[in-house]
């Protein structure tokens, strides 16, 4: 059975970037994104308001997101979503996030140079097998980070 799960956002990062390390030693960084809507009313009026998604990056796109990205910066994502489940408490909790698997800087600070701005994920050769990488040939999907909860509050 066919199946898609795409998530393409533009938004600005609401905080740093922030970086851990599996057991294995491959980054995975987090952050949040904000995404604005506009709309007008049926009377005309001019609305908005701001939808915030948590950012799962792997591997070689995790380390050029904390070398480039800051909070404020304004990005275009391409990924997947993923929800996770974990214990708290002696209660079930869901948390969803966006696993990026593209990234293209849409501002660029004097300086930097538009070659090192874009960045696309490939799937990591040096992993050892193939129960490493999700169904979907994204790494990422069966690790979790050495400091830390899986689920991130951000």
């Amino acid at each position: 059975m066919p199946a898609l799960n795409l998530v393409q956002l533009i938004g600005r990062l609401g905080k740093d970037p922030e970086s851990r390390f599996t057991p294995r030693g491959r980054r995975v960084t987090t952050f949040s994104l904000a995404v604005d809507r506009r709309w007008k009313t049926s009377q005309g009026e001019d609305q908005q308001a701001t939808d915030w998604f948590n950012i799962e990056m792997w591997g070689a796109l995790a380390d050029v997101a904390q070398r480039y990205l800051q909070k404020g910066r304004l990005v275009y994502l391409s990924g997947r979503l993923q929800t996770d489940r974990y214990e708290e408490g002696g209660e079930t909790r869901y948390f969803t996030k966006v696993v990026a698997q593209q990234m293209q800087m849409l501002d660029w600070p004097e300086g930097e140079s538009e070659q090192a701005l874009q960045a696309g994920a490939e799937p990591d050769p040096s992993l050892e097998s193939e129960e490493e990488v999700s169904g979907d040939g994204w790494p990422g999907h069966n690790e979790t980070p050495a400091s830390g909860a899986a689920a991130y509050d951000g």
